[in-house]
């Protein structure tokens, strides 16, 4: 049994255009919030590190595409979910 993602619960719930609009927008933005998150947690840990190693400005390059890789890969695996669980339907 897999576990029912936001858009999923709208569309057995039978909600209004508008509601399942708001419920997209709502994913759109923890999604993209955590895309942020990934970005930015990189580029702090790369300047604390280069602070700490005083290596400027290589470890902040670096949080940031190790960052930038991981929140696309998030994108990634999410899009893939909802194109899997759109399939089954």
């Amino acid at each position: 049994m897999h576990k029912l993602l936001p858009s999923e619960h709208a569309l057995m719930r039978h909600d209004t255009p508008h509601q399942q609009a708001g419920q997209a927008v709502n994913e759109g933005w923890v999604h993209g919030g955590a895309f942020l998150a990934s970005v930015l947690s990189g580029t702090l840990l790369g300047y604390l590190a280069d602070r700490w190693l005083d290596t400027d400005p290589w470890l902040v390059v670096v949080g940031i595409l190790l960052g930038s890789y991981s929140g696309f890969m998030n994108l990634w695996y999410y899009a893939k979910r909802m194109e899997q669980r759109s399939d089954e339907r």
